[in-house]
């Protein structure tokens, strides 16, 4: 008999539930339900405190483990506020031009001339023009060692080493963008991106449990899918060997992996520590009292000047278009793939972010869950 995916809501025992997240907790119930989803964690944040971190249902529903604040996911595509966090930092130290061609710092792109070279900037604004295939086999079991980040963002651009698009157009999302983005990084720090991330950005703002591998000896999320018993044999045909595991009930599960192409989606921690890269971005660059980030750049990442499909861009930060005159005003930026979707969400004129983490691949809605934090009583 498979699990009931969807029990009461397992908070963290050492926290006490503030009154103003019980309607909180009311949507996030409502959500898994309706989408069913086994765990999610969410963290609500200031800019100078942690309001409320818990988990809800099951990181792990073979082993009836509960989701915790503590719970480890992968980020996917949310570590890109990360990659250009750091970009910019180093924009700030004057150790990296923004408006420099892309080529002055990786050499392989593009591959052929073009008329206008892409710029740094660009990259990061989704406005390079830069392919974006799927990113399917971009993973690998984890425990297995990483490839060279070379010789992975090479093999890509063998075939998407040319703009696709207009450069400079309407922005186009490209996780290729971001391989390329993490390679600019290392090449202006001047070593390898993983390590550079790790030392101006994670341990500076204190996200001590989080980094490009599954942090050792925390409680992690098991990515799921819920799907018929005969979409196994494609799944295992499509990804590498060793990635997806056994069934539970109507869930497909996949085994621990790691993303390759850290720039672009490889982070791994908690929300706990994915609510104070919110919180740096909501304090302008600051977070307990340290500059990781100047205020000017802080502000330039989140405004939303690149009008494109299917997010209009900011220098990281992103905006649906179908949310350009939503009031209060926020940006965001999603993360999903293989068994994981989460978001992470700041509205800077309430000083609230917002973090949810869920181990499912089917879309939960993360407005309703927002729209009850912002109705909140958090004084």
């Amino acid at each position: 008999m498979a699990t009931d995916p969807h029990p009461e809501p397992a908070a963290r025992p050492d926290r006490a539930e503030p009154p103003a997240a019980r309607p909180v907790a009311d949507a996030v119930r409502r959500e898994m339900h309706r989408c069913h989803v086994p765990g999610l964690s969410i963290a609500v944040t200031r800019h100078d405190r942690l309001l409320h971190a818990a988990g809800f249902g099951y990181a792990d529903l073979a082993a009836s483990r509960p989701a915790t604040a503590d719970t480890a996911f992968l980020w996917f595509s949310m570590s890109k506020i990360a990659t250009a966090t750091v970009a910019m930092a180093l924009a700030d130290d004057g150790r990296l031009d923004l408006d420099a061609p892309v080529s002055e710092y990786v050499s392989g792109y593009p591959r052929r001339p073009v008329p206008v070279q892409p710029t740094v900037r660009q990259l990061m604004s989704h406005t390079a023009g830069v392919a974006n295939p799927a990113p399917i086999r971009w993973v690998r079991p984890a425990g297995t060692p990483p490839g060279d980040p070379g010789e992975f963002l090479d093999r890509i651009l063998r075939r998407h080493g040319r703009p696709r698009h207009p450069i400079g157009g309407p922005a186009r999302y490209s996780n290729v963008g971001y391989l390329l983005l993490a390679e600019v990084v290392a090449a202006a720090a001047g070593r390898p991106f993983t390590e550079h991330v790790a030392d101006a950005l994670l341990r500076p703002a204190g996200m001590t449990r989080t980094g490009y591998t599954w942090p050792a000896g925390a409680p992690a999320a098991t990515g799921y899918v819920r799907a018929p018993r005969l979409l196994a044999p494609a799944l295992r045909a499509m990804l590498p060997r060793g990635v997806v595991g056994a069934r539970h009930g109507r869930f497909q599960a996949f085994r621990p992996f790691l993303v390759d192409g850290a720039g672009y989606g490889g982070l791994v921690g908690d929300v706990t520590d994915a609510a104070r890269l919110a919180a740096l971005h909501l304090g302008d660059g600051l977070i307990d009292g340290r500059r990781i980030l100047s205020g000017e750049s802080a502000r330039r990442m989140r405004t939303i000047i690149h009008p494109g499909r299917p997010f209009d861009l900011g220098l990281g930060w992103f905006r649906r278009p179908e949310d350009r005159d939503s009031r209060p005003e926020f940006v965001e930026h999603y993360g999903s793939g293989g068994g994981y979707r989460n978001a992470v969400r700041i509205y800077p004129d309430l000083d609230l972010g917002v973090v949810v983490m869920a181990n499912c691949s089917r879309g939960y809605d993360i407005d309703a869950i927002c729209a009850a934090v912002i109705a909140a009583d958090w004084s």
